[in-house]
């Protein structure tokens, strides 16, 4: 074995033992950092209050990547290792058989990626506009190659799909064979036809290596009307709502329910909730949900709330939820009239609805393949996992003109265009720790002193330097062509930090 290669082990394994949980299917978080009501961005609302309870408020296994400097990037937390660079559009048969002659980083045993290992790459600090210009990828551009769909041929932004090696176990759109795919632009899970039509169903793909066990499942029935994934140590409610509820509904439920013994539940983030898919099931091939018998389901057909605020379009006015059920549309010929309900994504799609309004105002579903928009859906809460509650001070998302400028909320991960990204610890200034108060100013760029700390080192290394308030520690960071020492807490790292005394 290559020195270089075992120590990259060495310090994956040494991360993910260290994470909030050190099983082999450690759930990322979804990294999204702002609280949310209906229609808008609100301050995090205190315990009890209406909307308490979602995604922000909670805490996981935050995002930690290192560039190995071969073309190959380390995932710190999944013990997971990618390829930087994402390859041409090709068919789903083109994608699978590739992966036997990819040679990137010197290593020989690529796979094409399963939807839970690449899903656990997206980042909800995405929000898909009608503009490649004013919209923000749901993925770390800092450490992954990405491009949206290209006007120019004819393509919607949203156009730029990654295949997984997960096949649908059924059909969509009316008998087509079907692979799961993550779509990075617009931050969705949906099964596409794996058959090329004129270059039609061709979709990128992103080779991984490492940690064959990520994604796999150790359900164990607790006896007590609770579930704990032994992989995760994610603890569930065997038993779903029952009744189907709104979003802010369904937060209240999770947030107050006394069940199995305990009274921590929550609403489980989307990234959470898809880790108990099971993609080998679907309502038509095994008579049940896309999910394990050992949970027990209202309805086959259900849909399922996350916590997660699904950024597209101008209002943050929808939310994530999972299918377990077949992911419906009104779906037909273009520029026919003759449309009709079909499976048009597949049992285990990762959609969104509006989290407030009445279905009847969506006959005919939403969108190019019409989804069906219920807004009342079922509930399944989660506990443990080793996540904790978290009080995010409110940081103001940046407007799509734009955003605030780079020194005033240094720390926020430049994304396409200079577009800045919002995470969850990404809201003080470089100054903050400097001798720099939020009312100086002053909005100083890192000092060279953050430069100096990351002389001969690469993207992801540790580092540290002195402030007049202390040491502070954190990652080295690339922002444009040089790389500095980025806080722990500020970066798209995400490691909580403060200065030590």
């Amino acid at each position: 074995m290559k020195i270089h290669s075992l120590l990259i082990i060495l310090t994956a394994l040494s991360l993910v033992t260290t994470s909030a949980w050190a099983g082999n299917y450690p759930v990322v978080d979804s990294g999204q950092g702002a609280c949310f009501d209906n229609s808008r961005q609100i301050h995090c609302p205190d315990n009890g209050s209406n909307f308490y309870g979602q995604d922000a408020q909670y805490e996981g296994n935050q995002p930690h990547y290192k560039d190995n400097g071969d073309g190959t990037i380390s995932d710190l937390v999944t013990g997971l290792m990618w390829i930087k660079q994402r390859g041409p559009a090709v068919s789903w048969q083109q994608a699978m058989d590739g992966a036997k002659d990819c040679r990137v980083g010197g290593y020989t045993d690529w796979r094409a990626p399963s939807i839970k290992e690449l899903y656990s790459l997206i980042d909800f600090n995405g929000w898909v506009q009608r503009t490649e210009k004013d919209s923000v990828p749901f993925i770390n551009t800092d450490y992954f190659e990405f491009k949206f769909g290209d006007n120019s041929k004819g393509q919607r932004i949203i156009d730029c799909q990654d295949w997984s090696a997960t096949t649908y176990v059924d059909t969509t759109m009316g008998g087509a064979p079907t692979a799961f795919g993550v779509n990075f632009a617009d931050g969705r899970i949906k099964g596409y036809p794996k058959q090329n039509h004129r270059g039609r169903s061709n979709r990128y793909i992103r080779y991984v290596r490492s940690n064959p066990e990520y994604g796999k499942n150790t359900f164990v029935d607790l006896e007590n009307g609770s579930v704990e994934d032994k992989a995760t140590g994610l603890i569930w409610q065997q038993q779903d709502s029952i009744e189907k509820l709104n979003w802010e509904q369904a937060l209240n439920y999770c947030e107050k329910l006394d069940y199995a013994g305990r009274n921590d539940w929550r609403l489980p983030n989307v990234k959470e909730l898809q880790s108990i898919v099971d993609y080998t099931r679907s309502p038509k091939t095994s008579g049940t949900a896309a999910i394990d018998p050992i949970f027990k389901v209202t309805d086959r057909e259900s849909y399922y709330w996350s916590s997660t605020t699904h950024l597209d379009g101008p209002k943050p006015s929808h939310a994530s939820y999972v299918a377990f059920g077949r992911a419906m549309g009104c779906f037909g010929p273009m520029g026919s009239n003759n449309k009709s309900w079909m499976d048009v994504h597949g049992a285990g799609a990762q959609r969104s609805d509006p989290k407030s309004g009445t279905p009847d105002a969506y006959p005919n579903g939403h969108g190019p393949q019409g989804d069906d928009i219920r807004i009342y859906n079922y509930v399944r809460c989660v506990a443990g996992g080793g996540v904790k509650t978290y009080d995010p001070p409110y940081t103001r998302i940046p407007s799509w003109k734009g955003g605030p400028a780079y020194n005033e909320t240094f720390g926020m991960g430049n994304s396409n265009n200079g577009r800045q990204r919002m995470g969850r610890h990404q809201d003080m200034n470089y100054g903050m720790g400097m001798g720099q108060g939020r009312g100086s100013g002053k909005h100083q760029g890192p000092p060279q002193e953050a430069f100096t700390a990351c002389n001969a080192k690469s993207q992801g290394d540790g580092c540290s330097f002195q402030t007049p308030h202390g040491r502070l520690s954190g990652l080295c960071m690339n922002r444009g062509d040089k790389l500095f020492c980025v806080p722990e807490g500020h970066g798209q790292g995400g490691m909580r930090g403060r200065p030590m005394q």
